[in-house]
């Protein structure tokens, strides 16, 4: 990964795996938008709800040429959970800007090719 992977872990020990599964992640968004410049992952657990189990907050911050994408996903109760749907809402988000960049924007593309002559009823 070409990208600089920057990990923030707040609130909660450092785990090698869950920073295994951000670095793997990130990796694999590199092969979504290969122009990323730099990702800022933070995890942390605000809040500590025994009766409710944990709650992970999970930050993206992702660096592109022409702007910056920031996903930020509250309250899973499960870190892995967590992490999977903040890397896959970056992931769609990669691809909207990917697509922007290249000018393909939302159009519906018309069933006709261009320069097709459409013949009405009562054009004669």
């Amino acid at each position: 990964m070409a990208a600089q992977l920057q990990i923030t872990v707040r609130e909660m020990p450092h785990s090698d795996a869950v920073e295994a599964a951000i670095r793997r992640k990130a990796a694999g968004l590199d092969r979504v938008h290969s122009r990323i410049t730099a990702i800022r992952a933070t995890v942390e657990a605000p809040h500590h709800h025994h009766h409710q189990g944990n709650h992970y907050n999970v930050r993206l911050d992702i660096t592109v040429p022409g702007g910056e994408i920031v996903i930020n996903l509250d309250h899973a109760e499960d870190i892995y959970v967590a992490l999977r749907d903040a890397f896959q809402a970056a992931r769609r988000q990669l691809i909207e800007h990917a697509q922007r960049g290249r000018g393909a924007d939302k159009t519906h593309r018309s069933p006709h090719p261009a320069g097709a002559v459409i013949e009405t009823p009562g054009d004669e």
